[in-house]
């Protein structure tokens, strides 16, 4: 009998006991590829060698210490790599424990900032609805996937949510990608005069949505009107990186690949790679001048910031994604996967969409291709494909909900950096048996 309190109560997991490269094994001794790097985590595979060693020499070193009375090695030399390949401007690393914490910590970051630069009727913040931004109260509260926070709406702070960038669903017939693109980020404008715009304080958005939609990317020339609107107005552009980030989607910061930089930027899950928990929030030089010229105190932190071990985990894994070649590895592998993927799902009656960047692709399935109709969320398309895809010893990343929450299922992939050709061509097989319905 455990005494684990599972994700879900009625299903429970089996127990693993071992990883090498791309793949799991449990207790029964089968093995699993892990297509979805668990939840776009595992970036380097298991096992690495390189990182395990760090983390062990760093645990016989000093395994932790309170940032309330010092800082460390490991922490201050992961800063330092952090900004020398940050986006333009980008200057400060505020180390965390995971995704959720790095939000709440920009978030309130975003507010604070004001306050001190004499500005304290600007707290409203402006998000995207079926967007994810972690499980925190603040997180939760900036998500737009509203069955995420459909039992939770009363404990909420109150966010304004627009439209996504969701070209396969809301793009129109008479719309060029870029028309649909300038659209769609215009509609950021017309929230802040809706709501004042002295009243906002910033706009929250995923560069590529993950976990809600599967692997959306913008459309040409999304974020660079964004990034306009934000200066006009003089509201802060919070970039969510923690899944699409750290290589994922074949540049260290997926921003870069939108001709932005943000005021914020949150990273988690590859910046650690699985091996420790461990998350970012970086801001503008900008930003932390405000605060150390004002009160030179952040009202925030948590007891396991910039964790010695964590950080020098964080230090191997940047480090090997750097050195190893393993961003140019992302594109190269990642345009295999793409050819594969649309080789095999690119007329299957039941995908709809097939969208992605790098190594971070999602498929839309539907019950019917040429009108994009969804299945009946009674079917629970997703948790059919996920049981399926494992039963055939593959990890992969369905979700429902995919157009509002309610309706629509996806499969999202983001396979560990270091997958192989051939690993490539079993994870399509594997995924063709979950999904021909």
């Amino acid at each position: 009998m455990s005494h684990i309190f599972p994700r879900h109560t009625k299903s429970l997991p089996p127990v693993a006991v071992s990883g090498q490269g791309c793949y799991l094994t449990d207790a029964s001794g089968k093995h699993y590829l892990d297509a979805s790097g668990g939840a776009a985590v595992s970036c380097l595979g298991h096992g690495d060698r390189a990182v395990i060693d760090s983390v062990k020499a760093q645990l016989d070193q000093l395994a932790y210490a309170h940032t309330g009375f010092f800082t460390s090695e490991p922490a201050e030399s992961l800063a330092d790599l952090l900004i020398a390949n940050a986006p333009k401007d980008i200057d400060r690393v505020y180390l965390v424990s995971g995704g959720s914490e790095a939000t709440e910590a920009a978030i309130k970051l975003a507010r604070q900032y004001f306050v001190e630069k004499g500005q304290p009727n600007r707290g409203r913040l402006i998000a995207r609805k079926q967007s994810y931004h972690g499980n925190t109260i603040g997180a939760l509260s900036a998500g737009g996937n509203e069955w995420r926070r459909a039992q939770f709406g009363p404990l909420l702070i109150d966010v304004s949510h627009i439209d996504p960038c969701y070209e396969y669903r809301l793009r129109r017939e008479d719309e060029s990608p870029e028309d649909y693109g300038l659209r769609a980020a215009n509609a950021l404008e017309e929230e802040l005069l809706r709501l004042g715009p002295d009243t906002v304080m910033a706009f929250i958005a995923e560069p590529v949505v993950g976990a809600t939609t599967g692997a959306v990317v913008a459309a040409p020339g999304y974020f660079k009107r964004t990034r306009e609107i934000c200066d006009q107005y003089g509201i802060l552009l919070i970039l969510d990186e923690v899944m699409c980030g750290m290589g994922r989607t074949g540049s260290l910061f997926a921003c870069e690949q939108d001709g932005v930089a943000p005021d914020i930027v949150c990273i988690a899950k590859g910046l650690g790679g699985g091996y420790q928990p461990i998350g970012a929030m970086l801001c503008s030089a900008q930003i932390y001048d405000a605060i150390s010229a004002g009160s030179g105190f952040f009202q925030h932190g948590h007891t396991y910031q910039a964790h010695p071990t964590a950080a020098a985990a964080g230090v191997a894994v940047v480090s090997a994604i750097l050195e190893r070649g393993l961003i140019e590895r992302v594109n190269a592998q990642g345009a295999k996967l793409e050819d594969a993927l649309r080789a095999r799902f690119g007329q299957h009656p039941h995908v709809g969409d097939i969208r992605g960047r790098g190594l971070f692709w999602g498929v839309e399935l539907v019950a019917d291709r040429d009108a994009k109709t969804p299945f009946d969320p009674a079917r629970k398309i997703a948790a059919a494909v996920k049981t399926r895809a494992f039963e055939a010893g593959m990890i992969c990343y369905p979700m429902s909900g995919t157009i509002d929450g309610k309706t629509g299922d996806h499969v999202l992939l983001a396979p560990p950096f270091i997958i192989e050709d051939a690993q490539i061509d079993e994870l399509v097989d594997k995924l063709a048996t979950a999904i021909d319905i």
